[in-house]
C-alpha cells in the first residue's frame, strides 16, 4: 500500500486544481519558504480526518478555504482527494485503488467520500486504523511532532509507539466497548426506574379496576330499579287514562263556549276599532295644521335672528377695515421712505462699481506689461 496521488482544489494557497503524483520509492518536495510545502502536508492530514483547526494552523476549519487575493476571488469550497494503491490488501476493502475525498463549504458543512460514495468520519478512521495512517498517526510527521517525540514527555512517545505496534486499535475498541457498557448500565438503571414506576401504577390500576367493577354492579342494580319504577308508572298512567279522557271532553265543551264568546267580542272590537281609526285620522289632520303653523313661526324667528347677526357682522367688518386702511397708509409711507434710501444706496453702488472696474482695467494693463517684460527676459 502506498500513496499514489494527491489532488488539491481551493485548500489554503492552492486556488487552482493541483495534482501531485507520488511514485514508489522516495519523493521529495522542495521549494523556497512560503511556497506551500507545509500546506501539502496539511492537506494530506486534513483529508484523512484531522478535526483540530489549530493543527492545520487556522483559527477555524472554514479558514482552510482559499480566501482570495487582489487578482482572484475567494472560493466557496475546498476539496482534497487522496488516492491510495491497495494492491496488497492492507486496507480492509475490496478495492485495489482507494480514493478518499473530503470537502468543506463556507457555510460550515463538511462531507467525506470513499471512491465517490458518501462516507462518515468514523468510516475513514476505521479504514486507516492500525495501518499507520491517520490524523494523529506516525505516517504524517511534522517538525513539531519530531520535537515532541524527542522531548521528555513519555505519554506522547507512548501514543506514537502504540500506533506503530498496532495496539491503538484495541485501545479504541476497548474504549468504545466500555462506553457501550456504560450506556447499557444507564439504560438498565432507567429500565429499573420505569419498572418501579409501572409497579406503582399497577397497584393504583388494580384499585381503580375494583372501583370500576363495584360501580358497574351498582349501575346494573340502578338500571333494574329504574325499569321497575317505569313499569309501575305506566300501570298508573293506564288506570288514570279514563279520567283524563273525561276531563278532555269537558275541556273541549268549555273551549267551544269560549270561542263563541270570543267571536262576539271580536265583532264589538271591530266596531270600536273603526271608530278609533276615524278619530285618529281627524287628529292627524289637526296635528298637521298645528305643525305647519309652528314651522312658519320658526322660519320667521330664524330669519330675524340671521338678519340681526348679519348686521352685527357687517358693523364689525367696517370697523376692522377702517383700522386696516389706516395701518396700510402708515406702511406705504414707511415703504416710500425706504425706497428713497435704497435708490441712494443703488446710485452709490453704481459709482463704486465703475471705480472698481476702472481699477481692474488698470491692474490688467499693468499685469500684461509685466508679463511682456517677463517673456522678453525668458527669451534672453
Amino acid at each position: 500500500m502506498y500513496l499514489s496521488k494527491l489532488e488539491i482544489l481551493g485548500f489554503k494557497s492552492f486556488a487552482q486544481k493541483t495534482v501531485i503524483h507520488f511514485n514508489k520509492g522516495i519523493t521529495a518536495i522542495v521549494g523556497p519558504n512560503g511556497c506551500g510545502k507545509t500546506n501539502i502536508v496539511d492537506a494530506l492530514r486534513w483529508c484523512i480526518g484531522e478535526q483540530k483547526s489549530s493543527v492545520l494552523r487556522s483559527d477555524k476549519m472554514e479558514n482552510v478555504i482559499f480566501n482570495g487575493t487582489s487578482s482572484r476571488k475567494p472560493l466557496g469550497m475546498s476539496e482534497v482527494s487522496l488516492t491510495i494503491e491497495n494492491d496488497k490488501g492492507v486496507l480492509p476493502v475490496d478495492y485495489t485503488e482507494v480514493i478518499i475525498t473530503r470537502r468543506i463549504f463556507r457555510s460550515g458543512e463538511s462531507e467525506y467520500l470513499m471512491n465517490k460514495n458518501i462516507a462518515r468520519l468514523k468510516d475513514i478512521t476505521s479504514l486507516f486504523m492500525d495501518t499507520g495512517m491517520g490524523a494523529n498517526a506516525y505516517s504524517v510527521i511534522e517538525l513539531k511532532m519530531v520535537e515532541s517525540i524527542l522531548s521528555n514527555k513519555a505519554d506522547e512517545r507512548r501514543t506514537m509507539f502504540e500506533e506503530a505496534a498496532g495496539v491503538n486499535k484495541y485501545k479504541i475498541r476497548r474504549k468504545l466497548t466500555l462506553k457501550k457498557l456504560e450506556d447499557v448500565k444507564a439504560d438498565l438503571a432507567r429500565a429499573n426506574d420505569l419498572i418501579s414506576e409501572i409497579e406503582k401504577k399497577v397497584v393504583s390500576l388494580e384499585r381503580q379496576a375494583k372501583r370500576a367493577q363495584k360501580y358497574q354492579e351498582l349501575a346494573d342494580r340502578l338500571q333494574e330499579i329504574d325499569l321497575k319504577s317505569a313499569a309501575f308508572d305506566l300501570y298508573l298512567m293506564i288506570n288514570e287514562q279514563g279520567v283524563w279522557q273525561q276531563q278532555h271532553f269537558d275541556a273541549t265543551i268549555q273551549k267551544n263556549e269560549v270561542e263563541i264568546s270570543l267571536s262576539r267580542l271580536d265583532e264589538v272590537y271591530a266596531g270600536i276599532r273603526e271608530k278609533t281609526y276615524i278619530t285618529e285620522n281627524e287628529l292627524k289632520e289637526i296635528r298637521k295644521k298645528i305643525g305647519a303653523q309652528t314651522e312658519l313661526i320658526y322660519k320667521n324667528e330664524r330669519t330675524v335672528s340671521v338678519a340681526q347677526e348679519s348686521r352685527r357682522s357687517l358693523q364689525n367688518n367696517i370697523t376692522r377695515f377702517e383700522a386696516e386702511l389706516a395701518e396700510f397708509a402708515a406702511q406705504i409711507e414707511d415703504a416710500e421712505g425706504q425706497l428713497d434710501e435704497l435708490q441712494l444706496d443703488h446710485d452709490d453702488k453704481i459709482v463704486e462699481e465703475a471705480k472698481a472696474l476702472e481699477e481692474k482695467n488698470l491692474l490688467n494693463g499693468a499685469l500684461e506689461e509685466k508679463g511682456e517684460i517677463l517673456r522678453k527676459q525668458e527669451k534672453k
